[in-house]
C-alpha cells in the first residue's frame, strides 16, 4: 500500500501507547511479521503503584519492570519503539494514516491500534494527589492484599457506591470507616449491613487528606481529625482519546447506573471501532480492566488487524497477478 504522496508507508500498524494493551498487541503483531511501531509517552496509569497484581507469571513486577520487558520483547521481533507523545491522527488520501506526534514527526501507517488507556481524576481535596497509588486507592484486586489489616477509610462522592465499596474492602480489612463527606445518609438496611460488618460511620464533609511520608489521617471540615492508615476513593476515569478526534472518533460518557463514571472509546470485543481502520484496547475502552485484561485485549486487537491486513494483501495480490495475466480468465 502507498502512503500519502505516493511512497509506501511506514508501518503496518503503529500503536499508540505502550502499556500492557499496546505492548501486548504489538508483540503479537511483530511475530505476524508485520511493520509495527509503538508511540509511548511513557506515563502508565499504573505508574505511582508499587506492584501489578493478578497478572500471571509477573505478579508484584512494578510497572515500570513490566514495561519495560515488554518493550524488549516486542524489539527482539523486529517492532520499533518511538518515545513521543501522539497528537493528531488523520486519514491520507489513499486510506492510510497519518500519525502526527508533538515532536513534528509523522509517521504513516496501514491501521492504528489505539491502546493510549485513562487517567484518573480525583476529588479535589488536599492531600489525596499526593498518595495516589500508595494511599489513597481505588481497587480491592489491585491494593486489597497490601493494604490488608491497615485502618481503612472509604470517601464517599457517591454513596450507593461507597456503601459498595466499604463491604467489599471488608473482605481485606477490618478496621473500616466510611467518611460520608455529605454523600448523603445510609438507608435502614445499607447501616444495618455496614453495622453488622463493624463499619463505622462518620458524618461531615472531608477537608483534607494529611500525612508527609504516608498517610495518618482525614481531617474534616469541623477540625476533627481520624487517624487511617490508607483511605479508597472513586475516581472519574477520563479515556486519553482526544489525539482521535481527525478521524471522528470521540470518547464517550460512561454510566454505572445513574452514576456517571467517565469516558471511554466504543469498541467491540476485538477491537473494532466505529471508524475502519482504527482499532482500540485496553483502559481506553474499559477503564476499570486490570492489566492482565488489558494486555488480553491488545491481543485479541492484534489478531483481529493482522486478519484485516491478510486480506487485504491477498486482494493486492490477485490484482497483481490478473494486470500480469497470470490469472487466467474465464
Amino acid at each position: 500500500m502507498t502512503g500519502n504522496g505516493g511512497g509506501k508507508v511506514d508501518y503496518d500498524v503503529v500503536v499508540v501507547g505502550g502499556s500492557a494493551a499496546g505492548l501486548s498487541g504489538a508483540l503479537a503483531l511483530s511475530r505476524a511479521r508485520r511493520r509495527v511501531a509503538v508511540v509511548d509517552a511513557g506515563e502508565p496509569r499504573n505508574a505511582p503503584a508499587s506492584g501489578v497484581h493478578n497478572y500471571l507469571g509477573r505478579e508484584g513486577a512494578s510497572p515500570a519492570e513490566l514495561y519495560a520487558v515488554g518493550r524488549g520483547e516486542v524489539e527482539g521481533y523486529g517492532g520499533t519503539i518511538v518515545d513521543g507523545t501522539v497528537e493528531s491522527v488523520l486519514r491520507a488520501g489513499d486510506g492510510s494514516f497519518r500519525i502526527g506526534l508533538q515532536d513534528g514527526t509523522v509517521l504513516t501507517s496501514r491501521r492504528v491500534l489505539a491502546a493510549s488507556g485513562a487517567s484518573d481524576e480525583l476529588p479535589d481535596i488536599p492531600g489525596l494527589a499526593a498518595h495516589w497509588g500508595t494511599d489513597v486507592l481505588h481497587c480491592p484486586y489491585c491494593h486489597g492484599w497490601e493494604a490488608g489489616g491497615k485502618r481503612l477509610g472509604v470517601l464517599a462522592t457517591h454513596l450507593d457506591t461507597a456503601v459498595h465499596q466499604a463491604l467489599m474492602w471488608r473482605q481485606w480489612c477490618e478496621d473500616i470507616v466510611l467518611f460520608l463527606n455529605d454523600a448523603g445518609e445510609p438507608d435502614t438496611e445499607q447501616s444495618r449491613q455496614l453495622a453488622a460488618r463493624g463499619i463505622r460511620v462518620v458524618d461531615g464533609a472531608v477537608a483534607a487528606v494529611e500525612g508527609d511520608a504516608g498517610l495518618t489521617g482525614v481531617r474534616l471540615a469541623s477540625g476533627k481529625f481520624v487517624s487511617r492508615q490508607a483511605l479508597v476513593v472513586l475516581t472519574r476515569l477520563r479515556a486519553r482519546a482526544d489525539y482521535l478526534s481527525g478521524v471522528g472518533l470521540e470518547a464517550e460518557e460512561q454510566h454505572f447506573g445513574d452514576l456517571a463514571v467517565g469516558t471511554a472509546v466504543a469498541a467491540d470485543s476485538s477491537g473494532v471501532t466505529s471508524v475502519p481502520g482504527i482499532f482500540a484496547a485496553g483502559n481506553l475502552t474499559a477503564p476499570m480492566t486490570q492489566v492482565i485484561g488489558a494486555a488480553s485485549a491488545g491481543l485479541a486487537a492484534a489478531t483481529a488487524i493482522n486478519a484485516e491486513l491478510i486480506e487485504e494483501d491477498t486482494s493486492a495480490a490477485v490484482a497483481a497477478a490478473a494486470q500480469r495475466g497470470g490469472i487466467l480468465q474465464s
